[in-house]
């Protein structure tokens, strides 16, 4: 089955403009499936088969050439090849047609440093995650409470096919996290990476500290650096930066951990069931690091450049989002896991609208199965996410 994708449309003005585009994403996250429904005419062909991406290598101008009298073609997991992007200028170049080339690549820095050195200006990126909320609601497939869904995961493969999903994720983090990526770095512990990323997993919702996971990793500072850096580029973490304007002297200047797809935390942390992960002492950060990724998601999905911080004080005053729509306006959203509403959910939103000095509308995202106006600011359930962002940018007014 096929689920619409929210960027199906921002997709297809960038084909009608630029000469090529480029899907990045984790993978399994729906590129390929994105990329051959909304062109079906193009030819396809993938870098994954071996004897397709020796002849890219061994002959980069005639693997092009024999593409060129077709309505365009897609090129998926462009990162195994990412010189055939240099091939590619000259033919842009000597000719314009808009979407020829639809690219798909799972590593964003192998491809966007080749992209930067040949094809800017040619080339549009865009970013797709894993289903959204709004996306699975559309398909009828959103569960009615948040746990399921963190342990399900947001990726098409296991609401497409009759899959369990426990198995296709302890698959997907062997076959892509521990084989793809360390890879990329050449890693030969294999162990080592193993038990990083289960860290990782166990410090989800915390600020990063580099030195005490390389401790706990026995591995160097530096080595957790850059194994951090290849999962952001991956596409498995993200790392949310505090947010300083004005508040340099006061804030932490750590990111704060999570992962695009709590699910994945969920298999290396072993919490198996919704009922497991209700107890869990994970669940807190398991479900902002839900709603954070719903965000980011909100922005990709728009073409917008995500703006998301979280702020911290000294005297351990902390927002779990901060959104800047333009420099210094700012929107405070705090995330609760709790099902049950609380009027100190807004605490700490209203205490930044008192330092800020602005009439700011206090948010909450929280687990509840309720969205509602309360005297001390706008309280939004789990799966309003989009409701909440697109009021915060004007786009809708029904709440």
């Amino acid at each position: 089955m096929y689920i619409t994708r929210d960027i199906e449309p921002h997709l297809r003005r960038c084909a009608a403009q630029f000469p090529a585009v480029v899907i990045m994403g984790p993978r399994q996250s729906g590129k390929t499936t994105l990329a051959r429904h909304t062109f079906p005419d193009h030819r396809y062909v993938s870098l994954e088969d071996l004897d397709k991406r020796a002849m890219a290598q061994e002959d980069p101008r005639g693997f092009l050439a024999a593409h060129q009298s077709s309505t365009g073609v897609i090129i998926d997991e462009i990162q195994h090849v990412p010189e055939l992007l240099s091939y590619m200028q000259g033919i842009i170049d000597a000719a314009y047609r808009p979407g020829f080339f639809i690219l798909t690549g799972s590593q964003h820095f192998l491809i966007y440093e080749k992209i930067s050195q040949t094809l800017a200006g040619r080339i549009a990126l865009i970013t797709l995650l894993p289903l959204s909320m709004h996306e699975l609601a559309s398909a009828e497939l959103l569960s009615d409470a948040p746990e399921p869904l963190m342990i399900k995961s947001a990726y098409p493969r296991v609401y497409a096919q009759p899959i369990d999903p426990a198995l296709w994720l302890a698959n997907y983090i062997s076959t892509y996290v521990e084989r793809d990526v360390r890879q990329v770095l050449e890693i030969t512990n294999l162990n080592a990476f193993q038990r990083f990323i289960k860290l990782c997993a166990a410090r989800i919702g915390t600020t990063l500290n580099y030195a005490d996971l390389a401790r706990d990793g026995d591995i160097s500072p530096n080595t957790a650096k850059a194994w951090i850096a290849l999962l952001e580029a991956s596409f498995i973490i993200v790392l949310l930066k505090p947010y300083h304007s004005n508040f340099n002297k006061r804030v932490v200047k750590s990111p704060k951990l999570y992962l695009y797809d709590p699910a994945l935390a969920c298999s290396l942390l072993g919490i198996k069931s919704p009922e497991e992960l209700m107890i869990s002492p994970f669940r807190s950060g398991l479900f902002e690091s839900l709603i954070i990724s719903e965000c980011f998601k909100y922005f990709y999905n728009r073409n917008k450049q995500p703006q998301l911080y979280f702020w911290r004080d000294s005297q351990g005053h902390e927002i779990d989002c901060i959104i800047e729509r333009q420099y210094g306006d700012t929107v405070p959203i705090e995330i609760k896991a709790s099902r049950t509403a609380s009027s100190d959910f807004f605490k700490a939103v209203t205490l930044w609208s008192t330092l800020t000095e602005k009439d700011t509308t206090p948010f909450v995202i929280y687990g509840g199965s309720e969205t509602m106006s309360t005297r001390a600011g706008m309280l939004y359930r789990w799966n309003d996410v989009d409701a909440l962002l697109s009021r915060i940018y004007g786009t809708d007014h029904s709440a």
